[in-house]
């Protein structure tokens, strides 16, 4: 009889952006993939690629956002159902909610559990009532997974410096893998005159938008430079940091920005950019679409910012720009339309390689069986 793996996440987008690759090794390995998590604006196609990839979907609604503790417990009597009546042999546990939840229903079904921190947004920017109550389910939720998996070295060393978990609990995934096969150099299908610049993010102010806008701004100032402006994303008017739509709007009536809206395959936008910039001040993961452009070997322009500086090293295959500063984002966006084609086309390669080296979903995907497997031998002595 096939193991079955139950992955618990916040949304099914989330799963099928970052997942699915390891959706089909698991599958393609004997194991039986059920996804739980809530639906969104692209569900339609994300249950199209789980069922493709031979797993199935069970939607469970959550309040993302929510702090009503009833409504919180409510999605735990839930989460715990469906584990009764899937009786996975291990769970694994994304996003807050899921993680914190899922793994006390996990462990009230006696059924082994991995939890993966894919960044801690806002609770540990903070010190508030939510806050701290987060930090204290974290400590307690996290006892009874295996192993707690951080993308990036910053965030786990938050954890073990506030004694959320031990240790020998921790372990350092590199991201959660891009398909290098997939996001491979391409030649762009037209030669732009204009040198292109190209943000690819959730629209956020944190993501460092309005800094991209503004340093745009400044270089459209300059006759000497010729350049253009891309914007990709999806608008999230439900997040408190969320750029609205008529914000969008007058920047590309402004003519500063062209917004593109967002995109299912983002190879042909990036294959027609020159530089891929992303100044986030958010408290990322590791931004996936640093490693989609470096993977596609186009130079990078970021900021030393946690989850960010893992995939750039300073004037190698990209340039660090100071968060919050719209004019240091210009002229380091100007240094890079200085560079001759063949240092930029060098500088890709670098970020291209790195990416083979580090960040490969084949070493991501390892890992987790490496973890599957000893969480499954660990239960099955406890039995």
């Amino acid at each position: 009889m096939n193991k079955k793996i139950l992955l618990c996440s916040n949304i099914l987008w989330t799963i099928t952006q970052f997942r699915l690759g390891l959706i089909k090794a698991l599958v393609k390995e004997g194991y039986e993939v059920v996804c739980v998590a809530d639906t969104d604006d692209f569900s339609v196609l994300s249950e199209t690629k789980i069922a493709d990839a031979g797993a199935r979907f069970v939607r469970l609604v959550m309040n993302r956002k929510g702090t009503n503790p009833l409504s919180d417990l409510d999605y735990l009597y839930k989460l715990k159902k469906i584990i009764k009546l899937e009786k996975p042999d291990i769970v694994i546990n994304y996003t807050i909610k899921p993680i914190i939840y899922g793994s006390i229903a996990a462990q009230l079904m006696h059924i082994p559990s991995l939890a993966v921190t894919t960044g801690l947004g806002f609770v540990f920017n903070s010190n508030n009532l939510l806050t701290r109550l987060t930090r204290s389910l974290y400590k307690f939720s996290l006892r009874f997974p295996s192993k707690v998996f951080f993308l990036n070295a910053d965030d786990k060393n938050v954890f073990l410096q506030n004694k959320i978990i031990p240790k020998e609990k921790a372990l350092l995934l590199p991201s959660e893998g891009i398909d290098t096969d997939y996001y491979q150099p391409i030649p762009p299908s037209l030669k732009q005159k204009e040198f292109t610049f190209l943000l690819i993010a959730r629209l956020l102010w944190e993501k460092g938008v309005g800094e991209y806008v503004e340093a745009a701004r400044i270089l459209r100032s300059d006759d000497k430079i010729n350049a253009r402006f891309l914007l990709i994303g999806y608008i999230d008017s439900d997040n408190p940091g969320g750029i609205n739509k008529t914000q969008i709007q007058q920047w590309s009536d402004e003519g500063i920005v062209e917004y593109r809206g967002t995109a299912e395959d983002i190879r042909a936008t990036i294959s027609e950019s020159d530089c891929v910039v992303l100044p986030s001040y958010y408290r990322e993961g590791v931004p996936r679409t640093l490693l989609e452009a470096a993977s596609m070997a186009k130079p990078i322009i970021t900021t030393n910012n946690v989850g960010c500086r893992e995939v750039i090293d300073d004037g190698i295959n990209g340039f660090i720009c100071k968060s919050k500063d719209s004019t240091n984002l210009s002229e380091v966006m100007r240094e890079m339309i200085r560079l001759t084609p063949e240092n930029r086309e060098q500088m890709g390669q670098s970020g291209r390689n790195k990416i083979l080296n580090q960040f490969d979903e084949k070493i991501v995907i390892n890992i987790y069986f490496k973890e599957i497997e000893q969480a499954l031998k660990i239960n099955s002595k406890n039995l």
